[in-house]
């Protein structure tokens, strides 16, 4: 994970004073990096065919989420801000630190049999990964495991996503 790691970039005061925030252009920048940290999102689950489905979150959960799902030979299903869906959508509203979020997903995007696994570059407070837990579960599919890049242990994000199992790569 040291290799990983490295690849994480602190910018100090961003997007506010007092704030490190953790840069992962570094590590999607380099190949042999990206293809490191998919195979390592995915390393628990090698041999379960537990899914059948990757979602990720807008908008680095693109990126990884994507990925995984080409990895897995899956489908990924894109959850995204609002409006930008051209189809009929389901969404969910949740709150952040600093107001509130809303995620939405094509109706059409699970079936009641789709085991998802839910894919973000960052672990935080959790409200994200939340919102897109209940967002996949409204749809009809069933969340089977969350995997991020990086999780902010202090942040007890993790706590938000009790009922799933969670895997994380790198912890700050």
């Amino acid at each position: 994970m040291d290799r990983l790691r490295n690849k994480i970039r602190d910018i100090p005061d961003f997007p506010k004073p007092g704030i490190i925030f953790k840069d992962i252009t570094p590590l999607v920048k380099d190949p042999a990096a990206i293809r490191l940290a998919v195979h390592q999102l995915i390393h628990p689950f090698i041999g379960r065919n537990a899914f059948t489905a990757v979602a990720g979150m807008e908008a680095r959960g693109f990126i990884f989420g994507s990925l995984v799902a080409w990895e897995l030979s899956i489908p990924f299903i894109p959850l995204r801000k609002p409006g930008k869906l051209p189809y009929d959508v389901q969404s969910v509203s949740y709150d952040l630190e600093y107001g509130s979020a809303t995620l939405e997903a094509h109706i059409d995007s699970f079936d009641k049999n789709d085991s998802v696994l839910i894919i973000d570059d960052l672990l935080a407070t959790g409200g994200t990964a939340k919102a897109s837990c209940e967002l996949v579960e409204k749809l009809g599919a069933t969340v089977e495991a969350c995997a991020f890049v990086i999780e902010l242990d202090f942040l007890k994000g993790r706590e938000q996503l009790e009922r799933y199992e969670v895997h994380s790569l790198l912890h700050y």
